[in-house]
């Protein structure tokens, strides 16, 4: 299902940040549970037909989160968020890896530096995210591996999981 909700996506390679603009039809305590709280993260934020497992998660300043992408064919890709700062129903910060299932990162791939704020709008929040790489190389290789096509994919299983709790 196509969503006719803003998404702006946009690569600024001079800063080496990726800059996503995004609504959702929800209130605000809603879509910063949908992004903060294990149970609903696992619905949406792999993009299907891949899902989402939580091993752990401590949703603190210092607190990780250590989850596992999951492919139709069993594989798993993990990866950790390490909460650098967060102020609730408005922004939190985190540093984004691949790792290992025990959360030992994996250097070959880059850490981003995720900033994420939330404002209501109406009958709407917007998600407004920033996502720098230390390098443009580690932006590029990102790109590459269909961040923009999977983020916009689990980002359209939220809206059905708004859509469906609106029912």
């Amino acid at each position: 299902m196509k969503s006719n909700l803003l998404m702006n996506f946009t690569i600024d390679k001079e800063n080496k940040t990726v800059n996503i603009n995004r609504e959702f039809r929800a209130s605000i305590d809603n879509v910063w549970a949908a992004w903060t709280e294990p149970e609903i993260l696992d619905q949406w934020w792999a993009p299907a037909p891949w899902k989402s497992k939580t091993k752990s998660m401590d949703f603190n300043v210092g607190g990780r989160r250590l989850y596992a992408m999951i492919g139709p064919e069993g594989e798993e890709h993990w990866a950790i968020a390490d909460y650098t700062s967060i102020t609730p129903n408005d922004n939190f910060k985190y540093l984004d890896a691949f790792c290992d299932s025990e959360g030992n990162l994996n250097t070959e791939f880059p850490r981003s530096d995720w900033n994420i704020n939330f404002s209501e709008q109406g009958e709407s929040t917007i998600v407004d995210i920033a996502i720098k790489h230390e390098k443009l190389s580690d932006l590029e290789m990102i790109i590459e591996m269909g961040f923009k096509e999977g983020f916009t994919i689990a980002t359209e299983g939220l809206d059905a999981i708004f859509a469906e709790r609106a029912k």
